[in-house]
């Protein structure tokens, strides 16, 4: 399974002031603010932590049906620069993050071997199924979940071959 997050960071200058009390104990546990704290750029990690707990909760929406998001059950560690994991209950997702200019984008997988497998889709026809989960019709004919995720100027959706 696979899930994605984007976040444009020009627009969410302009929708958040994480900086405002309270905003990092609402959403990100001790150890989360103490990656923020010592980042270089804390505003950056802000949103990388944010885009990891997004992506994560979209697998696990999808896996249990569970409709509830709360941040701090999604307790995000990063293993180096590009790398981390989500814990979310007792599940674990693994994920990739690029940080480009304005845009940081994660993606999630519940095996770090299927982080290799993630493509971007262009241009498709997405579909929703029962449960307003999106996928699309591959090339054989086949229904194949997708992850979709736009936030300002962006939108990407990711697929697993």
């Amino acid at each position: 399974m696979i899930g994605n997050d984007v976040v444009d960071i020009i627009q969410s200058r302009k929708e958040s002031n994480w900086q405002r009390q309270g905003f990092l104990n609402k959403i990100f546990t001790t150890e989360e603010q103490q990656f923020i704290t010592i980042y270089p750029d804390p505003e950056i990690m802000v949103w990388i932590l944010w885009s990891m707990k997004e992506a994560a909760y979209k697998i696990y929406n999808r896996q249990t049906a569970v409709r509830s998001f709360n941040p701090k059950h999604l307790v995000c560690n990063i293993n180096n620069k590009h790398y981390g994991t989500v814990m979310c209950y007792n599940l674990i997702f693994y994920t990739t993050t690029s940080v480009k200019k304005n845009c940081i984008y994660t993606v999630a997988s519940t095996s770090k071997k299927n982080l290799k497998n993630v493509y971007e889709i262009y241009d498709p026809l997405i579909f929703k199924d029962n449960n307003g989960l999106p996928y699309v019709i591959n090339n054989k004919g086949k229904i194949q979940p997708v992850s979709v995720s736009h936030h300002g100027k962006y939108y990407k959706i990711a697929g697993l071959i």
